[in-house]
This record gives structure tokens, C-alpha cells and sequence, in this order.
């Protein structure tokens, strides 16, 4: 039978940390506040000389080296990110090129933070439907770019990272389901309005700062919670599953509120859902493969053990993903 298997991980995050007490001496904000409203203690931020093609490199080799094969095995890269290198060419290829992976397919997804599970979602439809067989699926951001350091609504939830995993052709089960959704009448509410054919790069666009991630966080928290929580009772039910069934819940790393709603809503006790938030913030399209990769790695996640994933994002976009390791 065709199934397709996730059979490497890696990640990268960038060395310096950007605790909550150094945010205080940005904008008005304090750890407690910081920490009783969103879960995070920390963030990663990449330097100068790092971009969203630099991370993607480092955790795709490892990705690699822990699948145990050669990039010019893989027969195509589908990136997650809404922060590329460039607007053109894609990061996919700038990794192509960095791999030395073969002239094989390579393009972007931009579906905000919900970016790894569509590019995931793509590369399964791409191995059952016969046209590849193994595939390098990445989430990589640098959202340090696009985050006003004196906006505190937005700029003590994001940090940079990447995930990579590879999947290929299997005889055993490894997804067992993928549901991904769509809503762009409230994308206003997420966005990033300069840079763009509607409002490209002017001395006024960046004077008014139009080049920043721009959040109407409570609205949007309300919808990312009930498109979450829906989308994982469905990605649930369409495997077969109770949420008995599931042995670690690995969210996308946004709040933990909406973790805990996730996992109330599910009946889920608290070992089973894996959360880094803490150490990393909100990667966007990174945080659900840098979580797996570290889950792994501590052992939190095993083979054998089946996994939910979930992940909500600008658009707005959400899906869910159960996977067998």
C-alpha cells in the first residue's frame, strides 16, 4: 500500500536569546505580563547575516543526516515561510542551491504560521499521487525582519527559526490524515501591508512603518482558537481515531492559551501536548517541525507513537495533520 512516512527531522534557531526583561528595556512590558498572557519567556533572533534560507539549510541537513540520506536522493523542497530571503527567486531554491540537491522541484507556500502543514499536506498529495518519493519539507522564518520593536502587542511574540523534515514513500502507515482550511475575509486582521504590488517600498510606506507585521491579536486569537480546535476534531475523526488514540499533540507554538484550549477541548491530559514556547516564541511555519524535532530528540515522541499536529495562520489559514512515526 502507499503511505507516506516522515523518516528524518532536524532544526536550527539562531544563538542569541531575547529574554522578556530585555523586551522591558524596549517597550513597556514586563516578564510577568509578558509570561501570564502568552507563555513565552524567550526568543531566538537571528543576526545581520542570517536569513530564513540560512536556518532552512542547517536543520534540512540535519533533517538529512537523521533520515540517513543524500540530498540528491530527494525529489523536491516545498518551504514554509512567509519571511523569504527575496520575493523572487523562492527560498526552496536558494536551498536547491545550498544542498546541491539535484535540479528537482522547488517552491514556496506562503500560508502564515499554518505553512509547514500545507507544505506537508502538498508533499503527501505528491508521493500518493505517484510523482515523487522522497520529499525535504521545510518551515523557515526570520520574523525579526518584520516585527516593530516598539509595537508591544506584536513584537514580545515572535522569534526565528527553522524545521525541516524529510518524507518519503512507505510500506508502513506514517500519515493517516490531513485537513487543511481557508478563510481570507478577516486576512486584514494579519498582514503585512508593504512590500508588495498593493504597497511597494517608498520613503512614505517605511516612515509609516507599512513594512511591519501588523495584529489585531484578540480577534485573531478568538478565531485561531475555534479554527484549531475544530480542525483537530476533524483531522481526528477522518483517521479513525478517538483522541485517546493520540499520543502527543504537537500545536503550533503561537499562545498557551490556545494550546490549553486545544487540549481541553480534546480532553487531553498535559503530558501528552509538547510545548517549547517558552524558549522559542511564535516561529510561524517553524514551530510545528522545530517541536517535533525536539520531541524526538528528548524522547517525548517515538516511533511508533501517532502524533497530531495543528497550526493556524495569517489568510487565514489552519489544518490539522496525524501522523504515525
Amino acid at each position: 500500500m502507499n503511505h507516506v512516512k516522515i523518516i528524518g527531522t532536524g532544526s536550527a534557531a539562531p544563538d542569541k536569546v531575547l529574554s522578556n526583561n530585555d523586551l522591558e528595556t524596549l517597550v513597556e512590558t514586563s516578564d510577568d505580563w509578558i509570561t501570564a498572557r502568552t507563555g513565552i519567556k524567550e526568543r531566538r533572533i537571528a543576526d545581520e547575516n542570517t536569513a530564513s534560507s540560512d536556518l532552512g539549510y542547517e536543520a534540512s541537513v540535519k533533517a538529512l543526516e537523521s533520515a540517513n540520506i543524500d540530498a540528491s536522493e530527494i525529489d523536491g523542497i516545498i518551504v514554509g515561510t512567509i519571511t523569504p530571503d527575496f520575493l523572487f527567486p523562492s527560498t526552496a531554491c536558494l536551498l536547491q542551491s545550498k544542498l546541491g540537491a539535484r535540479g528537482v522541484l522547488a517552491f514556496d507556500i506562503s500560508a502564515g504560521c499554518s505553512g509547514f502543514l500545507y507544505a506537508l499536506h502538498v508533499g503527501y498529495g505528491m508521493i500518493t499521487g505517484g510523482t515523487a518519493d522522497k520529499l525535504l519539507i521545510v518551515g523557515a522564518e526570520t520574523l525579526s525582519r518584520v516585527v516593530d520593536y516598539e509595537d508591544r502587542s506584536t513584537c514580545i511574540l515572535f522569534g526565528d527559526g527553522a524545521g525541516a523534515t524529510v518524507i518519503s514513500r512507505s510500506d508502513e502507515p506514517g500519515i493517516l490524515s490531513s485537513i487543511m482550511n481557508s478563510d481570507g475575509k478577516d486576512w486584514q486582521l494579519l498582514y503585512q501591508p508593504g512590500g508588495g504590488s498593493r504597497i511597494p517600498a517608498t520613503e512614505e510606506s517605511i516612515r509609516n512603518k507599512e513594512h511591519f507585521l501588523k495584529m489585531e491579536g484578540k480577534d485573531v486569537f478568538k478565531v485561531a482558537v475555534k479554527s484549531m480546535e475544530n480542525a483537530t476534531v476533524e483531522v481526528i475523526k477522518d483517521a479513525n481515531l478517538d483522541p485517546s488514540d493520540i499520543d502527543l499533540l504537537i500545536p503550533h507554538q503561537a499562545n498557551y492559551r490556545i494550546i490549553e484550549a486545544i487540549r481541553k477541548r480534546l480532553d487531553m491530559p498535559e503530558e501528552k501536548v509538547f510545548c517549547n514556547l517558552d524558549r522559542y516564541g511564535n516561529t510561524s511555519s517553524a514551530s510545528v517541525p522545530i517541536a517535533l524535532d525536539e520531541a524526538i530528540k528528548i524522547g517525548k515522541a517515538k516511533k511508533g507513537d501517532t502524533v497530531l499536529f495543528a497550526a493556524f495562520g495569517a489568510g487565514f489559514t489552519w489544518g490539522a495533520s496525524i501522523v504515525k512515526l
